[in-house]
């Protein structure tokens, strides 16, 4: 009986490759699902990884039977060469790619930091101040109509920008009419990531969101583009 079992698990692990080796994996959070209330509840949290981000990584690796490229490339080259790859590719590689950064780019309190001086300084240079930088990203934020994303990028020619992509584009994706540039800030604008508790008050989601900022991760990724 014994051989049989083994033999059984041998037949079902030469015939299920990809369920036994995920390319993709779900990172967790970087902090408990309570830790950013009051200004994103619990029950957001539980929800928008283990459910809607988790549900991008097993539907990723599922289209890795139609590209077998994708086992050898990172999150963020499948970015960079979204392109070459269907709509499943791209809606849900986008999607791990955006929430993967997005869980990072906030922080509980005490472990947020403040702009470092380099970042404040290209702030200032670039939006003339950090509040007019503010203003400008959820002005970006409350008009991108339906689903997507917002983002502060550096660009190729270092400079700080704001832009917004729809669903779960992003500015690594080499695809027509999509501001090109690195991340370093971005806040998640469809509805699963705050309606549980502003309702339709977007606005005051992306106003309360500010208090999370990890701004020590947000510095940390301005230095390495600007590089």
């Amino acid at each position: 009986m014994k051989i049989v079992r083994r033999l059984v698990f041998m037949l079902a692990a030469f015939c299920l490759p990809s369920a036994l080796s995920a390319q993709f994996t779900l990172p967790p959070l970087p902090y408990p699902t309570d830790a950013l209330e009051p200004y994103i509840d619990k029950a957001t949290m539980e929800i928008h990884h283990g459910q809607h981000h988790a549900a991008y990584v097993r539907n990723l690796n599922a289209q890795i039977g139609n590209f077998p490229e994708l086992e050898g490339l990172s999150l963020e080259a499948v970015q960079r060469q979204i392109s070459g790859f269907n709509s499943a590719v791209r809606n849900n590689g986008g999607g791990h790619f955006n929430h993967s950064l997005f869980w990072r780019l906030m922080a509980p309190e005490g472990q947020r930091g403040k702009p470092s001086a380099a970042l404040e300084s290209a702030v200032k240079s670039d939006f003339t101040s950090m509040d007019a930088m503010k203003k400008l990203f959820d002005q970006e934020s409350l008009s991108r109509f339906g689903s997507g994303w917002v983002w502060l990028i550096v660009t190729p020619e270092k400079k700080l920008k704001i832009c917004s992509t729809p669903n779960q584009d992003n500015p690594l994706m080499d695809i027509p009419g999509i501001e090109r540039g690195t991340p370093i800030l971005c806040i998640d604008v469809w509805e699963h990531a705050y309606y549980l508790k502003y309702q339709n008050r977007r606005a005051e989601y992306v106003s309360n969101w500010w208090n999370v900022v990890n701004w020590n991760e947000v510095s940390k990724l301005f230095d390495a583009a600007m590089k």
